[in-house]
Order: structure tokens, then sequence, then C-alpha cells
């Protein structure tokens, strides 16, 4: 892979904290000061507003710098809000199959974001299962957790 194209899989596949950083702080401050964003940063300044909670710390150029600790209390918001892309992006393509039918489901009982939230909930959880294990995430576990919350909250 040569120089652009070794980039842009680092960017779009594999960012950086810093890149992940720069990128809602970025789409952020352009969507405060009227700028032109990306399809991609779009989404991100929608789920930003969504968010009144991280918006200090998204126009704080520290706050790029700091680690947000379970310790400290505070929800790291570009975890928060790259989890929220990552089901966005699940729910486009279906990927797991099933998710979108899950979703739907979820969305009987609950309104788009507190549905999204659920989701973060179950994903969350597999990706910490995973990691503790050595596995793979385990897309059946996944989509399992998700339709029982559906099913539990009707």
């Amino acid at each position: 892979m040569d120089g652009p194209a070794r980039l842009f899989h680092t960017l779009m596949f594999n960012p950086s904290k810093e890149q992940v950083r720069a990128f809602f702080t970025d789409a952020w401050r352009k969507r405060r000061e009227g700028g032109v964003l990306t399809p991609l940063e779009t989404m991100a300044a929608d789920l930003i507003e969504r968010h009144p909670e991280y918006h200090a710390d998204l126009q704080d150029p520290d706050a790029a710098e700091r680690d947000y600790t379970v310790e400290a209390g505070r929800t790291n918001p570009f975890l928060h809000l790259s989890m929220h892309l990552a089901i966005q992006e699940q729910l486009s393509i279906d990927h797991p199959p099933g998710i979108r039918a899950a979703w739907n489901a979820l969305l009987r009982s609950h309104d788009e974001h507190e549905a999204a939230h659920v989701i973060m909930e179950a994903l969350g959880e597999v990706v910490w299962e995973a990691q503790r294990l050595g596995k793979p995430l385990d897309n059946e576990r996944y989509l399992d957790l998700i339709r029982r919350h559906a099913t539990h909250d009707r």
C-alpha cells in the first residue's frame, strides 16, 4: 500500500485516539462556525447536538488530551460518540445480520436515541467479554442482548 492509501486505511479503519478526537472536535467546530462538513462529519455533528453534556468538552482544546476514567465518574465523550457512529454503520448495512430487525423491535418502545443507547450497552458488554476472554465478538450474544431488552421493555 502506498502512502495515501495507507493513510486512508488508517484513518478509516484504525484511527488513533488523537485522530478520533480531532475528527469529533473538528466536526463540532465546523458545525458551530457554519462550515462545510463531509457526510460523516454531519453525522457526527448531529450526534453531538443530541449530547449537550459533551459540548463543553468538544470546545475545550485540553479535552482532546484528557483521560476519561471510570474513577473520575465521567463518560468519555469521544468513545460514546464513536459507539453511536459504529451503531449507525451497523444499522445501515444490517451487520451483524439481524441488527436492523432488533433495532426496529426496540423502536416500538424507545425513541431512536434511547434505542441507540440500549444497543450501545449491549455492544459494550460483548466487546468487554471478547477482550476479557481473548475471543472474537459474539454477534449472536450481541443480538440476543438487544432482543431481550426490546422484549422486556414492552
